[in-house]
Protein backbone atom coordinates (compact mmCIF):
# COMPACT_ATOMS: atom_id res chain seq x y z
CA UNK A 1 0.00 0.00 0.00
CA UNK A 2 1.23 3.44 -0.78
CA UNK A 3 1.49 6.19 2.11
CA UNK A 4 -0.60 9.00 1.66
CA UNK A 5 1.29 12.57 1.09
CA UNK A 6 2.02 14.47 4.25
CA UNK A 7 -0.88 16.95 4.80
CA UNK A 8 0.12 20.51 5.40
CA UNK A 9 -1.26 19.94 9.02
CA UNK A 10 1.24 16.61 9.78
CA UNK A 11 4.55 18.19 8.30
CA UNK A 12 7.00 21.43 6.93
CA UNK A 13 7.92 19.07 4.20
CA UNK A 14 7.15 22.22 1.37
CA UNK A 15 7.98 25.44 4.02
CA UNK A 16 11.36 24.25 4.29
CA UNK A 17 12.66 24.78 0.84
CA UNK A 18 10.46 27.81 0.42
CA UNK A 19 12.16 29.31 3.47
CA UNK A 20 15.85 28.02 1.61
CA UNK A 21 15.18 29.90 -1.05
CA UNK A 22 14.22 33.04 0.60
CA UNK A 23 16.77 33.01 2.36
CA UNK A 24 19.37 32.21 -0.72
CA UNK A 25 17.18 35.95 -2.39
CA UNK A 26 17.86 37.82 0.50
CA UNK A 27 21.76 36.41 0.92
CA UNK A 28 21.59 37.45 -3.58
CA UNK A 29 20.08 40.60 -2.61
CA UNK A 30 22.46 41.54 0.26
CA UNK A 31 25.81 40.83 -1.77
CA UNK A 32 24.16 42.78 -4.88
CA UNK A 33 23.72 45.75 -2.29
CA UNK A 34 27.14 46.07 -1.79
CA UNK A 35 28.88 45.37 -4.86
CA UNK A 36 26.22 48.48 -6.30
CA UNK A 37 28.21 50.92 -3.55
CA UNK A 38 31.44 52.06 -4.40
CA UNK A 39 34.70 49.68 -3.16
CA UNK A 40 35.21 52.55 -0.36
CA UNK A 41 31.53 52.54 0.86
CA UNK A 42 31.17 49.03 1.50
CA UNK A 43 31.05 47.45 4.85
CA UNK A 44 29.20 44.07 3.83
CA UNK A 45 26.96 44.24 6.91
CA UNK A 46 23.92 45.88 7.31
CA UNK A 47 20.24 45.54 6.81
CA UNK A 48 17.52 44.68 3.93
CA UNK A 49 14.70 45.69 5.46
CA UNK A 50 13.94 44.18 8.61
CA UNK A 51 16.77 41.43 7.54
CA UNK A 52 20.03 41.98 9.52
CA UNK A 53 23.08 40.81 7.15
CA UNK A 54 26.79 40.16 8.17
CA UNK A 55 29.14 38.94 5.09
CA UNK A 56 32.41 40.02 6.65
CA UNK A 57 34.56 36.70 7.34
CA UNK A 58 33.48 35.47 11.16
CA UNK A 59 35.97 36.40 13.88
CA UNK A 60 35.74 34.75 17.37
CA UNK A 61 35.12 38.06 18.70
CA UNK A 62 31.87 38.83 16.91
CA UNK A 63 30.80 34.96 17.41
CA UNK A 64 31.26 35.17 21.34
CA UNK A 65 29.71 38.77 21.41
CA UNK A 66 26.03 37.27 19.51
CA UNK A 67 26.39 33.75 20.61
CA UNK A 68 27.87 34.01 24.12
CA UNK A 69 26.66 37.59 25.50
CA UNK A 70 24.82 36.75 29.00
CA UNK A 71 23.78 40.63 29.09
CA UNK A 72 22.80 40.70 25.16
CA UNK A 73 19.27 40.40 23.72
CA UNK A 74 17.76 36.94 23.03
CA UNK A 75 17.77 37.25 19.34
CA UNK A 76 20.64 38.66 17.77
CA UNK A 77 21.96 38.36 13.74
CA UNK A 78 23.98 36.14 13.02
CA UNK A 79 27.59 35.78 12.73
CA UNK A 80 27.77 35.24 9.11
CA UNK A 81 24.54 35.27 6.67
CA UNK A 82 21.14 36.48 6.63
CA UNK A 83 18.79 36.97 9.41
CA UNK A 84 18.96 36.09 13.25
CA UNK A 85 20.29 33.10 15.58
CA UNK A 86 19.99 32.44 19.29
CA UNK A 87 21.79 34.23 21.81
CA UNK A 88 22.94 31.12 24.22
CA UNK A 89 24.43 33.39 26.72
CA UNK A 90 20.91 35.36 27.19
CA UNK A 91 19.42 31.94 27.61
CA UNK A 92 21.44 30.12 30.29
CA UNK A 93 21.15 33.85 32.17
CA UNK A 94 17.16 33.36 31.96
CA UNK A 95 17.47 29.75 32.67
CA UNK A 96 19.28 30.37 35.52
CA UNK A 97 17.03 33.60 37.24
CA UNK A 98 13.99 31.09 36.35
CA UNK A 99 15.19 28.36 38.20
CA UNK A 100 15.97 30.30 40.53
CA UNK A 101 20.40 29.72 40.94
Amino acid sequence: MAAEPESPAHGHGHVRPLVALAGAALLGAAVVKELRMPPRKRHWHGRLGPFPYDLRPPTAKRARERLWNPKGGLIVPHVFGVGWTLNFGRVATLARKRLGR
